[in-house]
């Protein structure tokens, strides 16, 4: 299958596609953080969408989709769309102007994917405010159903893909998975030491339990 991954810089999903013999690119503004440069296509995503696409990937070579995508997944930014960041969309009551329409400017562009020319759709995005307006999502999902000790919950829209099965349930020793930290057991607050760690785009990494569920269900 032909696959498109956008705005995916760390190739999680790419990667996990990839070992499953499909023709996956991840898209990004920025270069990828995954070590598969031959695999990145570093450019505004949206003239690739519907497919009869040129492109060049991060090693130069040249590349074209003689049809549609047989699969788009995609993570738009949601810095603007989730609901973590309610608290900042109304001061005193009142509505910030521009706080909305950035808002907006970020539901169009998430749109764009979901109303792609592509027969298979997915994406991936926190759960988001409901002042935003997008259409309701398929399913949650949480990283402790894939194999990893933590709670986000991460909504996926999805156009003729099935709902992800969990692959491996962990029921003890899960912890929140929040900005900048996490916290343990007992409810105790461990912040991040590493600058990696703290790196918002290596906290907004898809899960690699998550990204292989992707790669094994849906092709």
């Amino acid at each position: 299958m032909k696959i498109l991954v956008a705005c995916e810089e760390s190739q999680a999903v790419a990667v996990a596609l990839r070992q499953r013999g499909h023709e996956a690119y991840s898209c990004d503004l920025i270069p990828c953080s995954g070590g598969h440069p031959e695999w990145h296509i570093q450019q505004d995503v949206l003239p690739l969408l519907d497919g009869y696409a040129f492109f060049y990937t991060c090693d130069g070579a040249p590349h074209y989709i003689l049809g549609r995508w047989d699969m788009i997944i995609a993570f738009p930014p949601c810095t603007y769309l989730t609901n973590a960041s309610a608290v900042r969309m109304r001061v005193k009551g009142e509505i910030v102007p521009e706080r909305y329409a950035k808002a907006m400017e970020a539901k169009a562009f998430f749109m764009r994917f979901l109303t792609a020319e592509c027969e298979k759709i997915a994406v991936e995005n926190p759960t988001p405010m409901k002042i935003v307006g997008l259409p309701p999502y398929t399913q949650a999902v949480q990283p402790w159903q894939f194999g990893h000790p933590y709670t986000k919950r991460t909504c996926l829209w999805l156009k003729n893909l099935p709902p992800l099965t969990p692959t491996k349930i962990i029921t003890e020793g899960v912890t929140p998975w929040v900005n900048g930290g996490c916290k343990d057991a007992h409810g105790n607050y461990r912040r991040f030491q590493g600058r990696r760690e703290r790196d918002p785009l290596n906290r907004a990494k898809t899960f690699p339990g998550i990204a292989a569920a992707m790669a094994e269900q849906w092709t």
